[in-house]
């Protein structure tokens, strides 16, 4: 009777001190579901199983322990989603040595204490004792699993003394449970494990009670369970009646990690460096237990001119699962001797020699989810209330956004927006790249001046946008949007090179800040603090605004004169705090984005990503004017003089309607029902209503003048709402 227990599927199973989930299981009279060899070593795929929610677990390298949750594996082999499991962390520990030694047999400990002996520090690497290798990189490192952490160790020489495998066996019926290698019946029989009548093959056992058949291996005979092994002799086929088989087919060297540091100051010690002896050569049966490749495939692909091991892995996907062709390898290496005629060498080892899971494989590696501007702090110290919009935290307030609001439209404010992306395209060839890449001309932009853009893909619907600023014949600053910058380097750098251009792309959206001074008082506060020819709106000017080198643009998103000031990113919290002193008398104060989206929202900016969709054309977004068809080839160019000549189905328009604003993505009605929905609402303190933008659809090509959003009414309006001169963005 065991009181200690762990529960495997909806059983519960006793255990003795010192045992594996395996041979726990096998005690108990559980045989593993899916069948096949058992070695007891981890270096077959027969005893997986998924522990405490982590799956491909080898159940005979897993200490048996009170409370263990093990699910097996279903008989088709793959596992079961597991339900989430909360578990601690995974971290990673660095470690130093001279030599590492992997493998604690007896080469193993003969080649540590050599090395000791020497003088040098030693880290000796065992799966047994729990510290599982999972791979050797340049270095050398040595990365392993230890428990709940991932150790790296750093070393000058390693030492490979994994020993060799047990070769299993190919040949009909290998798929039926009681197969176990000879290693492993003599570890069971001294564990208790009682088995039945064995019958072995090759190699007996030395300890458990068995019977020897003589002759060639043929098949194994039975159904769920081997009930018979057949051989063949000199006087026909033989069969051998048995609950269990022992195989001692030889072995074969266990050189993954061994192969893994091919070219790295990394050698082997005891068997895994012996030459190999292989198997004959698999005549019927599977030969890849982990991918299920027959025989009959290796007939086939090397029928068909695969000869080399490298293509015949790839083709057939032997040697790819679990057990990375520990068990599989030596067969088909015999295999293609026989076909071809010379034997090939092992294939190239893959990065992982054991999977890992991937908390393991991300352990102490940091990729933020959202990113932080180098004023995050000072934001916060000043009482910004910070929120995600799009990959960034954002002041969304400071605490009263619609103080924030006013100082833009009737005094000065700053804001940071260094999460406006920023490229620098220079090169010969960039003048005819930028023209491919815009649908609007570029060669007419001069020196000094800037222009919006559109970004249309293949099909002419809108990604993204920003502003195109010429410094030079050969040199221009591009800036996108905050979430698509990093879309837009990659299909800037994909075109270039498809077309061939000799351009330089530059994303210096990490390395720039961007502080934006905004309102009708913003030329005012930066001539105060001595900065005379500013830049014309649309214009831009490198210049140093409070002794920091600075590119400023004349461009407006808030519909009031605005001037941002692009810089090195580590001089925003000194460029901050200059503006600000220099704006007191002035009554600066700095607005987040509740008072920026609503100042955008009344000069009817759109914001790609909320007001558009995957098939918004400019047409559509009623921005025709940002594209020029005549002015000859450019990306979506085919795709818009198509699109043109289809009769509009729907437009984003400007809304208005008295009262607070209804929720982003509220539902439009008209007359005949569904016609749209709302992308943008704010109430305007300015027009003292509230202005929207929305997709509408058409009725008989036209907008409908009202339409109703929460059962209330909405007119169609003109954008933009507030000063559609924009006499005071040009002041």
């Amino acid at each position: 009777m065991f009181v200690t227990t762990f529960r495997y599927g909806s059983e519960q199973v006793g255990f003795r001190s010192g045992d594996s989930v395996l041979v726990a299981l096998l005690r108990a009279g559980i045989r593993p579901p899916t069948g096949g060899t058992v070695c007891l070593a981890g270096d077959c795929v027969h005893c997986l199983c998924t522990v405490d929610g982590v799956a491909y677990v080898r159940a005979c390298q897993v200490p048996a322990a009170e409370g263990l949750e093990v699910e097996p594996h279903p008989d088709d082999g793959r596992p079961l989603l597991p339900q989430p499991v909360s578990r601690p962390e995974t971290v990673m520990r660095n470690l130093h040595a001279d030599v590492v030694v992997i493998g604690l047999g007896e080469a193993g400990r003969a080649a540590r204490d050599h090395h000791e002996a020497a003088g040098r520090m030693v880290i000796g690497l065992d799966a047994r004792d729990g510290r599982e290798v999972a791979g050797i990189y340049p270095g050398p490192l040595v990365v392993a699993r230890d428990g709940r952490e991932i150790i790296g160790v750093h070393c000058e020489e390693v030492v490979v003394a994994t020993g060799s495998s047990e070769i299993q066996p190919v040949a009909p019926g290998t798929g039926l449970i009681g197969l176990y290698t000879v290693d492993a019946v003599d570890a069971l029989h001294q564990a208790g494990v009682e088995l039945g009548p064995i019958v072995a093959i090759g190699r007996p056992p030395t300890t458990a009670p068995h019977r020897l058949a003589e002759g060639e291996l043929v098949r194994f005979e039975g159904e769920d369970t081997v009930t018979a092994v057949v051989t063949r002799t000199d006087g026909g086929e033989q069969k051998w009646e048995c609950a269990a088989v022992s195989l001692g087919l030889g072995r074969y060297p266990r050189d993954i990690l061994l192969r893994m540091g091919s070219g790295m100051p990394v050698t082997a010690a005891g068997s895994v460096g012996d030459p190999t002896e292989l198997p004959p050569p698999p005549v019927a049966g599977v030969v890849c237990p982990c991918s299920g490749v027959s025989v009959e495939q290796l007939d086939s692909v090397v029928g068909r001119g695969f000869e080399e091991l490298e293509l015949v892995k790839r083709s057939t996907l032997a040697g790819t699962g679990t057990c990375q062709g520990q068990t599989c390898l030596p067969h088909v290496r015999s295999y293609l001797t026989e076909r071809v005629g010379a034997t090939p060498a092992p294939f190239t080892a893959r990065p992982l020699a054991r999977q890992l899971t991937i908390s393991e494989t991300i352990a102490n590696y940091r990729l933020p989810g959202f990113f932080k501007t180098s004023l995050d702090s000072i934001h916060r110290q000043s009482g910004g209330v910070m929120d995600r919009f799009g990959p960034w935290y954002r002041p969304w307030h400071y605490g009263d956004p619609l103080a924030e609001y006013w100082a833009v439209r009737s005094g000065v404010s700053i804001m940071d927006v260094s999460t406006l992306g920023k490229m620098i395209v220079t090169g010969p060839d960039v003048n005819e790249f930028l023209e491919r890449l815009y649908p609007t001309p570029v060669a007419t932009i001069e020196p000094g001046r800037c222009k919006y853009v559109l970004m249309l893909n293949e099909k002419g619907a809108v990604f993204d946008d920003g502003m195109v600023c010429r410094e030079d014949d050969h040199r221009f600053t591009l800036t996108f949007t905050s979430s698509g910058v990093s879309f837009a380097e990659m299909w800037m750098r994909d075109w270039a090179e498809a077309w061939g251009m000799d351009v330089r792309i530059l994303n210096r959206t990490a390395s720039l800040g961007a502080i934006n001074v905004t309102g009708p008082r913003s030329q005012d506060l930066l001539e105060s603090m001595g900065l005379d020819l500013l830049p014309p709106f649309l214009g831009h000017r490198r210049m140093e605004v409070a002794g920091v080198p600075a590119h400023v643009f004349r461009l407006s998103f808030t519909g009031e004169a605005s001037y941002e000031i692009h810089h090195p990113i580590d001089r925003s919290p000194r460029l901050w705090q200059a503006l600000l002193e220099a704006g007191d008398p002035f009554g600066v104060i700095p607005h987040g984005l509740e008072a920026l989206l609503t100042l955008r929202l009344e000069k009817g900016h759109i914001i790609v990503g909320q007001d558009t969709e995957a098939d918004s054309t400019a047409r559509r977004l009623d921005h025709e004017w940002a594209v020029k068809p005549e002015k000859g080839d450019f990306l979506g160019r085919q795709a818009v003089l198509r699109t043109d000549a289809i009769e509009l189905d729907r437009q984003l328009v400007g809304l208005t309607m008295e009262g607070p604003a209804p929720d982003e993505g509220t539902v439009l009605h008209d007359d005949e029902g569904l016609s749209g929905y709302v992308t943008s609402a704010r109430y305007s303190p300015t027009l003292e209503r509230t202005v929207m933008l929305g997709w509408v659809r058409l009725v008989d090509g036209e907008v409908p003048d009202t339409l109703r959003a929460d059962d209330r009414l909405v007119h169609r309006a003109g954008t933009p709402f507030y000063d559609p001169e924009g006499s005071r963005a040009r002041a």
